[in-house]
């Protein structure tokens, strides 16, 4: 998503994480299992009266830095149902979990070993354990244009193929804004609930149609393309709907109104307090 706040954090160590050998991606089992059979949001899902998901945007961002292990942690404490992170490739095939393609002072994700990067970034496997409970939306960078782009898609197959030996398959929500990344991770993994992110100018109506013809099981439209139709219209051909980012309390309680699956948002407290009628 578009927004970020990857910059330095006062106190925080930023050198190379100790412990992580050259080439480290393999997943491990949670010492916690998720408790939740599918994730909310999942096609199919949606009930009538069901209460909308809070998802906190790559953690609990208001008083912890993005997309980090303390923010997810964070999150879960605060109530949160899920967590929404991003995950990016690095050069000797780690999955990442940072925002922005470059890491301030080191350089590209795609160009850095995973023993260079600074304690604060995490690995997805590492997210994962601390996020037991809770659903996690796990954003695929690999948009075409992006920094270290990668046409083959190869970080779809080996995220799709971490979360299955992490045992995460049914508690995971894959989404990008690219298409071709959703359905490589599909693939991968047919079990795999998938979201088309859309971008903030898409036509909410036009990419859910593309959405259902395509078999996805929920789109992501940015919070101002949503509408009592398109939530109906999505509902009824199975489609989840979780929205980015909600913020305003006023859009919270409105899309809480429209029935949403789930929103995304900076603001979890205002938010649970929103969907939940506190």
């Amino acid at each position: 998503m578009p927004w970020s706040t990857s910059g330095p954090v006062a106190g925080v160590d930023e050198g190379p994480a100790a412990g992580r050998p050259a080439g480290f991606s393999g997943a491990a089992r949670p010492e916690h299992p998720p408790d939740r059979e599918r994730p909310i949001g999942a096609a199919g899902d949606h009930e009538a009266g069901a209460v909308t998901a809070v998802f906190a945007h790559r953690g609990a961002t208001a008083t912890h830095r993005e997309n980090t292990l303390e923010a997810f942690e964070e999150a879960r404490r605060l109530g949160a149902d899920g967590v929404e992170l991003d995950v990016r490739r690095s050069a000797d095939g780690a999955l990442v979990i940072h925002h922005d393609a470059a890491i301030e002072g080191l350089g590209r994700v795609a160009d850095l070993a995973v023993g260079s990067l600074p304690a604060h970034v995490p690995l997805l496997v590492e997210a994962l354990e601390v996020c037991a409970g809770m659903i996690v939306n796990v954003e695929i960078k690999n948009s075409e244009g992006d920094p270290g782009y990668d046409p083959s898609e190869a970080i779809s197959v080996a995220t799709a193929a971490a979360i299955a030996e992490a045992g995460w398959s049914e508690q995971v929500i894959v989404s990008s804004f690219s298409p071709a990344a959703i359905e490589a991770a599909r693939n991968a993994d047919p079990h795999l609930v998938v979201g088309w992110l859309l971008e903030w100018t898409a036509s909410g109506s036009e990419c859910l149609a593309q959405a259902i013809g395509a078999g996805y099981g929920a789109i992501h439209p940015f919070v101002t393309q949503v509408d009592a139709d398109l939530v109906a219209t999505a509902h009824d051909a199975g489609v989840a709907v979780n929205v980015w980012t909600v913020n305003s309390l006023a859009d919270l309680r409105s899309m809480a109104d429209l029935g949403v699956d789930a929103v995304i948002t900076d603001q979890v407290l205002d938010a649970i307090g929103a969907v939940r009628g506190a």
